[in-house]
Order: structure tokens, then sequence, then C-alpha cells
């Protein structure tokens, strides 16, 4: 048993070492902070947001399309941005649409409009912010988001995707690992600081654009900025966003299919499937066993007529790749033999999946007497004039007027095995006829992407 007085002075210390415990403690947590702040402050984020930047130094820029309906989207997400600027009482915005900037072939791949930016911008602004025409845009949010980052230092930010697995679209990057590397989700929103697009503009000067594929441009433009460690890895910023669900997000995607009113009639699509006769009995069952119930007009093109599918023998010999010669027989047969005027051609492969109900809808955005080629978007040797085109595994779209114009240009095939999404994708560009890209379509899946 303790003596009295021991017991009477044990209540006294408690006080003491309880407060001698919390100013270790806050102590502890001042150099953590401190430490924090060091590093952040190194690195050129800001905790406090006491970054000078006001609404006229970011300069936003629209992937948009020129089709008309793409067009109009990018213009509301416009008149948007402006209309926060203005309840802001902030000097408006520099607010760009792609399509509009440039008529070269290659704009959408972003890279080469980087020296026009640098030559326009680099003076008066500090950021270039580019989205998607369906991009939802939180203007005051995405104000105090840019000022945490020091707009003198080279940045690049997005929110950040990465591969769970190689993929060929990717060329198979990072094999050992694809989770190390990040890429941007361009329907989040991406971010570059002008210090990086003047470096970026000094590359492109001594480095001209290599004649090559863009297949997946978002993996492209980060693997280039990155420049095999010599340039910024992506930075993940959280309130990028494209769920939108969280209160802290300055950006929301919405990625539902677009509603422009009543859909397509199933009568309007004619679908069209190259075949050949090595696939008649494992492929065919399996697109008549899924989708092919939902079309009200199909034809299976083959090498061989078989009536029991039915096939149709176009008179043009199988080939292993290409499939040019088939399908610029397909285009003559519809426009040349369609009495009915169907507004809509649909061409796929054996082995590709769609859905025709959301087709439908996607096509009421559509003016069939426009010249449509609609798809996934791809592009050969953008850097050096080269042209964009949809790639036939997704399925490639198009409107009467498209075909019409694409014929009587009597551009056609060098060879029955030419790749034929090229060769089109060719054609229409000497036309002057766009591509227009889709995120509906796709060539390959897409589930090894993690967000």
């Amino acid at each position: 048993m303790q003596p009295p007085a021991r017991r009477r002075a044990l209540p006294a210390l408690l006080p003491l070492l309880t407060c001698s415990l919390a100013l270790a403690l806050a102590s502890e947590d001042v150099k953590k902070e401190i430490t924090r702040s060091k590093n952040l402050e190194k690195s050129g984020i800001s905790r406090n947001n006491d970054i000078v930047l006001d609404l006229k130094g970011i300069v936003f820029v629209i992937q948009s399309q020129s089709n008309s309906f793409h067009a109009k989207r990018a213009e509301q997400l416009k008149r948007s941005i402006l209309k926060q600027a203005a309840d802001l009482t902030q000097e408006l915005p520099s607010v760009l649409l792609l399509h509009e900037l440039s008529k070269q072939e290659g704009a959408w791949t972003i890279l080469p409009l980087l020296p026009h930016f640098s030559v326009t911008y680099s003076r008066n602004s500090s950021w270039i912010f580019f989205c998607e025409e369906e991009t939802r845009i939180q203007v005051p949010e995405l104000l105090e988001v840019l000022r945490r980052y020091d707009p003198s230092k080279e940045w690049f930010l997005g929110k950040a995707l990465h591969d769970e697995e190689s993929t060929i679209i990717h060329h198979y990057a990072f094999s050992e690992n694809p989770t190390v590397f990040k890429y941007p989700d361009f329907a989040a929103g991406w971010a570059l600081s002008i210090p990086l697009v003047n470096k970026l503009t000094k590359r492109l000067k001594s480095e001209p654009l290599k004649s090559d594929f863009t297949i997946d441009l978002k993996h492209e433009v980060a693997l280039y900025i990155w420049d095999k460690g010599d340039g910024p890895p992506l930075t993940p910023v959280p309130e990028l966003c494209t769920d939108g669900e969280d209160t802290h997000c300055a950006t929301a995607f919405h990625s539902f299919l677009p509603l422009c009113g009543s859909p397509v009639k199933k009568e309007d699509i004619f679908v069209a499937v190259k075949t050949c006769k090595k696939f008649h009995g494992d492929r065919i069952p399996i697109v008549k066993q899924t989708w092919a119930g939902q079309a009200s007009r199909i034809e299976y093109y083959s090498d061989y007529a078989e009536s029991s599918i039915p096939t149709v023998d176009l008179g043009i010999p199988n080939t292993d790749r290409g499939h040019c010669g088939k399908t610029f027989a397909i285009l003559e047969r519809f426009l040349n033999h369609s009495h009915d005027k169907i507004a809509w051609l649909v061409i796929v492969d054996d082995d590709t999946l769609i859905s025709i109900s959301r087709l439908r809808h996607l096509l009421s955005c559509y003016d069939s007497g426009d010249p449509v080629f609609l798809g996934e978007r791809y592009g050969y040797g953008l850097g050096t004039g080269g042209y964009s085109y949809v790639t036939g595994g997704g399925g490639m779209v198009f409107s009467r007027e498209a075909i019409r114009r694409l014929l009587a240009s009597k551009c056609r095939c060098y060879s029955n095995d030419a790749p034929d999404d090229m060769v089109l994708g060719m054609c229409f560009s000497g036309l002057g006829i766009s591509v227009t890209h889709s995120p509906l379509f796709h060539q390959v899946s897409i589930t090894t992407i993690k967000y």
C-alpha cells in the first residue's frame, strides 16, 4: 500500500504527464507537417492554394470534331465554361474547339498543335486544359485544383489509368509490369503546364513526329511526354473524375448513350457481315445466336454461297488479310442494288459483337444526308501528312451519302488483299470527309484497363 503523500501526489502528476505526452505528440505531428510541406514545396505543390492563378491563365481546349452533332455538343460545353467564368466576375478564359484550330488531318492527336499553343499562349497563360465534349467541368473547383501546382514547373496532370496486363494496342509496353505506367483518362480532363508545352515544342522541332500508327491516343501522348524517363510522368489528380458522384470532383463525364430523339428504324440500317467458307460453321452460328436477330436487314458476304445460312458470294476470292476487294464490292452492292434507299450501312467482321438497339439510338444523333463515316478512329502517319481511318474490327458505319461520294470518286483498292479500313480512310481523307470517332466502338476488349 502506498503512503498517503504518494497517493495524493499521483493525481496531480497525471495532468502533467498527459500534457507532456500531448506536447510530444504535437511536436511529432509538427515535424511531420514541416517535412511534408517541404517535400510539397520542392515538388511544386502548394497546400495552401497560395499560387496566384485566375481563369485567364487557363486555356481550355475541347477535343471536338467537325461533325455537326459533335460540334454542337462542344459549343454547349464552351458556353458553360464561359458562363461559369462570367459568374466568377473574372476575365474570360480562352476556350478553343480542336477541330477549328487546324485543317491538318492529325490535329486530333494533340502533339502537332503544341507549337501553336506555345507561340500563342506561353506569355500570358499558365495551363492548357484539355477535355472531351462530354466532360462536365466545375470551373471554380478546377481553378482551385490548378492553384495547388506551381505553374513555373513542368506538370502533366490527369486521372490516372493503367493496364492490368500488357496489350497489343499498347504494343505490349511495360510487359513485365504494365501497372507501373500511368496515362490520363481524357474523359476526366487533363492538363499541361506551359513550361512543359514549351519543352515539348522544342523537342518536336528537333525531332519530328514519326510516321507511325495512332491507336490509343491517351497512352501514346503519355509515352511521348514521359520520353523514356526524361520527361515528367503523369501526376494523378483525384479531383479529375469520370463518375462525378464525389463532392470533391472538379470534372465528371457522362458516358451514357446519347439520346437525340427516336431511335433510327431497324429498316433504315443494313448490316453486312464479312465472312468466308472456313468460318461458316463456327462463327456465323454465334452471330445468329447473339445479335443478328436484332437486325431487320442483314446479309452474310462470303467467298462461297451456302443456302443454309444463307451467304452471298460476291465473286471476290477470299484473302487471309486485307479484304479490301470484298468491302468495296459490298459498298457497290449497297448503293446500286438496295432499292429501298436504306440510309445506313454497317460493315462488321464475323467475330464482331454489336448491339443493334444501341446503334439505333446512336445513329439518331447523325444526319444520314451528310457524308458520315463512323467508328473507332485510328491514324496512320499523321505526323507526316497521313490520314485517319475507322478500324474495321470494331465495325464501320457509313451513311448512304458517304458511300455515294466515295464511289463517285473512283478511289479504289490497289489489291483485293489491301487493308480495307486503311484504304477507306485514305479515300475519305482525299475527299475531305473526316472520320467521326465514337468511344462506343471498340476494336479490342477494354477490360484490361484499370480505372
